[in-house]
């Protein structure tokens, strides 16, 4: 019969690092601090490794009292590491585990908002099940951060534009933590849509909620509604954006009210002259500069159509998007349906932001504008 005082160390999610402390005692204080030094520990497991030569005679500490580190909680129905190794040639012994005790924090740590995001709603027990969906990914632990860079990153959808919004959640199975999981929306939820609580053994847990933050105020310009939205009417200033004519033209550009007009929602903005009085190019702008951190990169992301008149109209269809009076792009769609469109900038602080073009009978409507962190 083989010894009865064998153990063994947790193999569970969100393993950070390990370091040795002094063997001298069985040192928990000095398992715990280290815990505490490093970025989102909440769990220690301290325990003895045997017959590891790295620990008994490299490594400087001379010591084979591990303490490894986990961004998660775990319970000693996860020590399954149980040694076994053959770390020296045979008739070496093999390394073997005793002494293993974990400590725990009494939750997940609560995590700061991602920089360019802001809390929705959580922790929860439920995940998002909500419109906009774009995917989902896998994270190795419970980290916000990272799911804020794989939404920043993700390709744009073709119909709902970029990334808006992020919903993180562990699900325990068997009550284990088991994995991470980050899902993408075009769209931003809240706990309203939260209503996937698992299902059998499978049960989320710390489900949070973050919504990209856009320095545009009003983007899909819904602020304007002074009509039913099966009629028509249509303004050149709002609270939030200016729309203005050249000298000698005639409503070059406006915010128009009209569900039909609108790539989502019941308002959109037009470039070009709503009366079809004259062929000028109108500018279309925000009423206040944004809010950008000088050196930043921001994305621009909108959409546009330019499909109100017929092919051979729409051809010369062209939009400047301007940037401090300087032109980022122009883009020249032709005769085009609604489609999506993104830019990166530099901030140089307090900047503004313009869309030029639209000369009528080549009109161009602009709908669902942003301007992220990028």
């Amino acid at each position: 019969m083989g010894p009865t005082d064998r153990d063994g160390s947790i193999e569970g999610t969100a393993y950070l690092t390990y370091t040795v402390v002094s063997n001298l005692t069985y040192s928990v204080d000095d398992c715990l601090r280290f815990c505490d030094r490093v970025d989102g520990c909440v769990f220690a497991n301290l325990y003895y490794e045997y017959n590891n030569a790295l620990l008994d005679w490299v490594f400087n500490e001379k010591s084979n009292l591990k303490c490894a580190v986990y961004a998660d909680v775990h319970a000693a129905t996860e020590k399954t590491n149980r040694g076994g190794q053959q770390l020296e040639p045979p008739p070496a012994p093999l390394v073997y585990i005793q002494n293993s005790s974990g400590y725990s924090s009494k939750t997940l740590v609560d995590p700061p908002a991602p920089e360019g995001y802001e809390l929705t709603f959580g922790p929860s027990d439920g995940a998002n099940n909500a419109p906009g969906y774009m995917g989902f990914a896998f994270i190795d632990k419970y980290d916000v951060d990272a799911c804020a860079q794989l939404c920043n990153t993700r390709g744009p959808d073709g119909n709902g534009g970029a990334c808006q919004y992020f919903n993180i959640w562990r699900a325990v199975v068997n009550g284990v933590p088991t994995t991470y999981t980050c899902s993408f929306y075009y769209l931003v939820s809240d706990e309203s849509t939260a209503n996937n609580f698992g299902q059998g053994d499978l049960k989320v847990t710390f489900s949070r909620g973050y919504k990209r933050k856009s320095l545009i105020q009003d983007g899909g310009f819904e602020a304007y509604a002074a009509c039913a939205a099966d009629d028509i009417c249509w303004t050149n200033s709002t609270q939030f954006w200016s729309a203005t004519s050249p000298p000698g033209g005639n409503f070059d550009a406006e915010i128009v009210h009209h569900t039909g007009y609108a790539h989502s929602g019941s308002s959109a903005a037009i470039l070009g002259s709503g009366f079809g009085t004259d062929a000028f190019a109108g500018t279309l702008s925000p009423t206040y500069s944004l809010d950008t951190v000088p050196g930043q990169t921001y994305l621009l992301t909108f959409f546009h159509s330019s499909a109100f008149s017929d092919a051979t109209s729409e051809a010369n269809a062209f939009v400047d998007v301007m940037w401090n009076d300087q032109i980022v792009e122009t883009i020249r769609p032709g005769f085009s349906d609604w489609k999506y469109y993104e830019f990166k900038v530099v901030a140089a602080g307090n900047d503004k932001l313009a869309f030029h073009g639209g000369a009528a009978p080549a009109w161009s409507f602009i709908d669902d504008v942003f301007a992220f962190l990028a």
